[in-house]
């Protein structure tokens, strides 16, 4: 039954990014208006925040799934059958937590471009988002950047290297207070 509503839900997703519709620009500044005007949103990853420190476990960066990097084919900006479990748990937990905000890095291999990577990057972060939006998410919580191929995980001109490269990094943002 799960495996049929992953289905229908990639299925759906493959339809919705037929259409045309651009969501609203998000600004993409650190600076979060929702808390106080000293706090900064920073992004969080399962290691911690960017200066090393520890995520609390209770926040909801620390309880957030485990797996936060989703991988593509080459040139292509469709989830591959084997991520929509992963989308599906983060997109449960993030309907379920009004407060969670997320930012999803679109990334791409070398090849192509920097205008082709860039758009192509968006694209998948835009999948992500939409397959997120299908799980119950609300379009604020979620914003998209593309960073097309200038943070590449792995420097290396290889297969498996452009491989690593093609990814959408789902990024938890908590407020910082100075």
């Amino acid at each position: 039954m799960t495996r049929n509503i992953l289905v229908a839900i990639a299925v759906l997703s493959l339809g919705l990014s037929a259409c045309g519709s651009n969501p609203p620009k998000v600004d993409d500044g650190f600076i979060d208006t929702t808390v106080q005007q000293s706090a900064v949103v920073q992004p969080v990853t399962i290691d911690g925040l960017q200066d090393g420190s520890l995520i609390d476990p209770n926040s909801i960066a620390g309880r957030a799934p485990l797996e936060r990097v989703i991988y593509f084919d080459y040139d292509q900006a469709e989830l591959r059958p084997e991520f929509l479990d992963i989308v599906a748990q983060h997109g449960r937990f993030i309907a379920e937590n009004p407060d969670a905000q997320v930012r999803l890095e679109g990334h791409t291999d070398e090849r192509g471009t920097r205008e082709y990577n860039i758009a192509l990057g968006e694209n998948r972060a835009k999948t992500i988002a939409r397959m997120l939006q299908l799980q119950g998410v609300n379009s604020e919580q979620t914003r998209t950047v593309s960073y097309g191929e200038e943070l590449p995980v792995d420097e290396a001109h290889t297969n498996d290297a452009w491989a690593k490269n093609r990814r959408v990094n789902v990024i938890y943002e908590v407020a910082i207070q100075n």
